[in-house]
This record gives C-alpha cells, sequence and structure tokens, in this order.
C-alpha cells in the first residue's frame, strides 16, 4: 500500500503522482495549468462520416468482458468496424494510462475521470451520456468499526481515489454531512486496493460499489463490518475517447457508430435482469442468484438524454468540488465534450429511456 504524504507535502502533486500520472516523463507536466479553451485547441469540428470507412479499428474497454457479454445476449450483432481489442479495463486511473500509450481508444466510465484527465495535461473528450438517478455506492466500514454515519467519518481515514467515480460519491456525501476535508483523513489509493485496505483495517471507510458489498460483507460482517446506504448519487456514466481519436475521421465514425450499441446493450440489460443476473453475476462473478437479484434490484434505468445541459451542469459542479479540495484547479468543463456526438445515443433507444 502506498504512504500518506508527509505534512505539508501538497495534496495535489501526491495524489496526482500516486494515480499513476506519467505527464513529466512525457513532457507534459506544464499542461495541468492549461484551461479547457487550451485542451479544446485542434480538436476536429468536421462533421461525422456517414458510413465507417473499411478497415477502420477501435480498442474498445470491457471490465470484465461486460460489452461482449451484452452485445452477446442482446444479439445485437457486430459493429461495423473491427474490434482491435475488448482491453479489460475499467478504473478512470488506468484508462488514462492506456489512453496516454495508445492501446486505448474508447472508454466507458464515470464523469471524475475526463476531470483528472484534463488537470493531468491529457486531451479526451467525452461522446455519449447515460444518466443515473440512483446510488450505484454504499460506504463500507473496517471490521469492527463502530460507525453508523457519514456525520461518524469525522476523525476517521477514508479511502479515497482523486480519478475515479468513489472519489466524487466520497467528496459530495462529506460536504452534504458538513464535514470539512481537513476534519477527516483521505487516504489515497485507487479502487482496486479499496477491499484489501478495509480488511486489513488501513482506512475506516471506502465506498464500494453496489456489486462489491454482497461479498464483502458475507465475509466481514459477522466481524463487525457494516455497509451505510448513501443518497449521493454519481450522475454520469460516460463514454469517452482520446482527443487524438476523435481527430481521426475514420476513428470518430466508428465511435459513433458504436455509441448505438452501448446504448442498447444496458436497455437491454435492464429489461432482462434474469437472464443478466444470471449469465454474468453468478457465472463470472461467482455471487449467489439471492445477492445478483438484490445487486439487480438497484440498478438505474438507462437515461440517454438528447441534450448534455444536465450532464455539463453536473460536471461542473464536481469539478469545482474537487477544486475546492485543492485536487485540480478550476476550469470550464464545457470544453471536455464533443457536442458532434450530442443526441446519437438517445436517438438509438425508444422514447422511455430519454427522459
Amino acid at each position: 500500500m502506498p504512504s500518506l504524504p508527509a505534512p505539508g507535502v501538497d495534496r495535489r502533486l501526491f495524489l496526482t503522482s500516486l494515480l499513476g500520472v506519467t505527464a513529466a516523463a512525457a513532457g507534459l507536466t506544464g499542461c495541468a495549468e492549461s484551461s479547457a479553451a487550451d485542451a479544446a485547441e485542434g480538436v476536429s469540428t468536421a462533421p461525422l462520416a456517414a458510413k465507417v470507412p473499411a478497415g477502420t479499428s477501435l480498442k474498445i474497454a470491457s471490465y470484465q468482458n461486460t460489452q461482449q457479454l451484452q452485445f452477446r445476449l442482446a444479439k445485437l450483432g457486430d459493429p461495423p468496424f473491427k474490434v482491435g481489442g475488448w482491453v479489460n479495463i475499467g478504473a478512470g486511473p488506468d484508462v488514462i494510462n492506456a489512453f496516454r500509450a495508445g492501446s486505448l481508444d474508447l472508454a466507458n466510465n464515470a464523469g471524475i475521470p475526463p476531470i483528472q484527465a484534463h488537470y493531468q495535461g491529457f486531451d479526451a473528450k467525452i461522446v455519449a451520456i447515460d444518466i443515473t438517478r440512483k446510488p450505484n455506492y454504499l460506504f463500507a466500514t473496517k471490521p469492527g468499526s463502530d460507525i453508523r454515519s457519514v456525520e461518524d467519518f469525522r476523525g476517521k481515514r477514508l479511502a479515497f481515489s482523486q480519478g475515479q467515480a468513489q472519489g466524487v460519491v466520497l467528496l459530495r456525501a462529506l460536504k452534504k454531512a458538513g464535514l470539512a476535508y481537513d476534519e477527516v483523513e483521505l487516504v489515497p489509493l485507487t479502487s482496486n486496493q479499496f477491499l484489501t485496505a478495509l480488511q486489513s483495517g488501513q482506512v475506516d471507510i471506502a465506498p464500494l460499489a453496489n456489486q462489491q458489498a454482497p461479498a464483502y460483507l458475507k465475509q466481514y460482517e459477522a466481524k463487525g463490518a457494516r455497509a451505510l446506504t448513501t443518497d449521493v448519487v454519481d450522475l454520469l456514466n460516460l463514454l469517452w475517447a482520446p482527443v487524438s481519436v476523435l481527430n481521426d475521421p475514420a476513428k470518430a465514425a466508428a465511435v459513433a457508430a458504436y455509441i448505438p450499441y452501448w446504448a442498447k446493450g444496458q436497455v437491454w440489460t435492464y429489461e432482462n435482469p434474469d437472464s443478466w443476473n444470471e449469465e454474468f453475476y453468478v457465472k463470472t462473478q461467482n455471487l449467489t442468484l439471492a445477492q445478483a437479484r438484490s445487486i439487480s434490484e438497484l440498478s438505474n434505468k438507462p437515461l440517454f438524454p438528447p441534450s448534455w445541459d444536465e450532464a455539463i451542469k453536473w460536471e461542473q459542479e464536481t469539478a469545482d468540488l474537487l477544486a475546492e479540495g485543492g485536487f485540480v484547479k478550476k476550469f470550464d468543463v464545457g470544453g471536455l465534450f464533443d457536442h458532434r456526438f450530442e443526441g446519437i445515443a438517445a436517438k438509438s433507444v425508444p422514447a422511455q429511456y430519454r427522459k
């Protein structure tokens, strides 16, 4: 586990370096202070091609093979381009590093990774939006904890990932409870370290995805671990891609062609929970059917708005929240959205999934 920053060490510098940033090596350290307008410089505004050129290929993130499974079960067929690789990657910091390395062209994340990428000086844009209305995360305590509410977080060690959805859920929950950052101890980790940190007692609290909680509680609830639900919502589920990909007319057309597959796959999953529970949670995640059903009951109805106005407002609030804590510099998030793709997802799904 990484050690905590020494007193007086700049929090932004420590957390950014912890999350695997390679900006210095790439000569990009000065980009962290660039504005959204600077980041948007050179971004293509050319109309999207109506047809994907032959031979076009995209490398697409598919954490735990969820995309392929959705497409197969929903019988969506193959997209009109070559998938150069389904990359088993999901965490925001890992996605950013894969973007930088050129090993990934398109990813599915929450709203915070694009903000983190901008802060690191890496140019990427959001191309599709799915709005979530119900919480996807809860707070899990370490075994033997006496914590019963978010108000009890004062003075406690909290697992915090600056570049992931779990991080913004935690910050929004603290703000709602009236707790300042200096009233808690934020322990910088990435989400794949949260369970180990809880089990070992390195942290008192960690935000866990709804689907992670059943297995953790099954093992540690008898030892005093518990789950604290929150009504804090991580609003955005999105697709995003590096500007270098979107500036390539053929790849941009492929991205546009992929968006309906992504949207329809989520609609199918929502409409067929029994099949998804069995095929994904039971067969690939080793959960019981009862555990799978408890997760599906908490799932969000997909919502692909024709307008991105609400998403942009929420993204700005998130960026401002991070800036208040000194984690990023304040900037206008409008430059994170490539409006050429706005409305594509909405047009691909029935009306009840647009509002």
